[in-house]
């Protein structure tokens, strides 16, 4: 099988047919609704906050919630219909998720989106939690993961899941490839390619993106929403700390695995850094889509979809030469 990541692809130029990259549109409709672009902010709790989500619901960005204050769902479910906004949400596959489900239901909340958010989602328990969430609330938007393989990618779907999520352990927080030896890391980029050939419904890319432009070469390789951690934390809204050393501002970034999260060393698989204070995730958000926008016009087309189409040639960590 051929393997490559982002750092090892470049995408070929086609003649571009519009006059400012600010005509190109890199809306995305994604489940029930469009957004401004094909992005996400990782599920994490380093990464989104309610305040972030209602932040993001409000300006049409995708978001999805955490799951790591179960307590506080249902509020926050109740919280947004109540604004007028969509509610996308995270669940386990522990028992107790279940009974969330039927609370969900007898509050007669149907939050528009519901992500399953496991780490190796290829599994009985995973297909299991789609099968209930279909059953008890029909109208919500499943999105289950994390998976690696086309096989697993055809397993969800058939079990009625409306999107995949591609990624294991690619993340800049993750060391699931370290404690393991399991994962997409090194390879997220083909795994993601490997799984679209089999997808018949869209796939959310997650984890490994260090560059602007790697959310581009996401889409060129099947991805209809990209998931983004390091790159969306450490702003204004982003939770965790801000913590100043030489001069120079930081905020935690912790992975949903690390012992910062679990509040225990046990079955660990993410670390704890520090990244730098980037300001507001406004600016960012427009940076990312005004980045999509040249790709766009690099692609020789008007959309997204352009992406889809163009040549792309494998460099093999070439790419950053004489950058670093």
């Amino acid at each position: 099988m051929e393997t490559f990541d982002y750092d090892d692809i470049q995408l070929v130029p086609s003649k571009c047919i519009i006059e400012s990259r600010h005509d190109a549109d890199t809306s995305i409709q994604f489940g029930p609704r469009k957004f401004n672009i094909p992005v996400v902010p990782a599920n994490m709790a380093s990464v989104i906050d309610e305040d972030l989500a209602i932040w993001m619901a409000e300006h049409n960005y995708f978001y999805v919630m955490h799951r790591f204050t179960p307590e506080k769902r249902l509020e926050f479910v109740h919280d947004l219909k109540e604004r007028g906004l969509f509610a996308s949400i995270s669940v386990g596959i522990k028992q107790t998720e279940y009974q969330f489900i039927d609370d969900l239901k007898a509050a007669n909340l149907e939050p528009e989106y519901i992500t399953i958010d496991v780490a190796h989602g290829h599994s009985d328990y995973v297909i299991k939690m789609i099968q209930y969430i279909k059953k008890k609330l029909p109208g919500s938007f499943v999105i289950a993961g994390n998976v690696a393989t086309p096989e697993a990618v055809r397993e969800l779907e058939n079990a009625g899941a409306d999107a995949t999520k591609v990624g294991v352990g690619p993340g800049k927080a993750c060391i699931t490839k370290l404690k393991t030896g399991f994962g997409t890391g090194g390879w997220q980029l083909a795994a993601l390619r490997l799984c679209s050939k089999a997808a018949r419904k869209p796939l959310v890319a997650d984890g490994g993106i260090r560059h602007n432009g790697d959310i581009a070469k996401s889409v060129r390789f099947g991805a209809s929403m990209v998931m983004i951690g390091s790159l969306l934390a450490g702003h204004e809204e982003s939770p965790g700390n801000m913590i100043k050393i030489d001069g120079k501002t930081y905020k935690q970034y912790w992975g949903s695995a690390s012992e910062t999260q679990k509040g225990a060393y046990r079955n660990v698989e993410g670390k704890q850094m520090l990244v730098p204070f980037r300001g507001s995730i406004k600016d960012t958000l427009d940076e990312m889509q005004e980045d999509l926008q040249s790709s766009i016009s690099y692609a020789g087309g008007r959309d997204l979809e352009s992406i889809r189409k163009v040549d792309y040639v494998i460099v093999k960590n070439s790419i950053m030469s004489g950058d670093y």
